[in-house]
């Protein structure tokens, strides 16, 4: 199950609950006891390597399956 992240309208407390995806939308009680509650939208990051890197960047390579860093290409 997902977790979702939301504020209560009558404390303003921000929380998480995990809660099946036919229940995200339905106000959810805050730990305060409160019942108005709302679903906020969550940013999250992710971070990692792309495949080939940017020339722009200071990478890149001579081209083939890797961007030339095992040489199987022109370099």
């Amino acid at each position: 199950m997902p977790v979702y992240e939301y504020r209560c309208q009558t404390c303003d407390t921000r929380f998480d609950l995990r809660r099946a995806v036919a229940e995200a939308d339905r106000p959810a009680p805050c730990p305060s006891g409160h019942a108005d509650s709302r679903r906020l939208l969550s940013v999250f990051a992710a971070g990692g390597r792309t495949s080939a890197a940017s020339p722009a960047l200071g990478g890149g390579g001579g081209g083939g399956c890797c961007g030339g860093g095992c040489g199987c290409g022109p370099g």
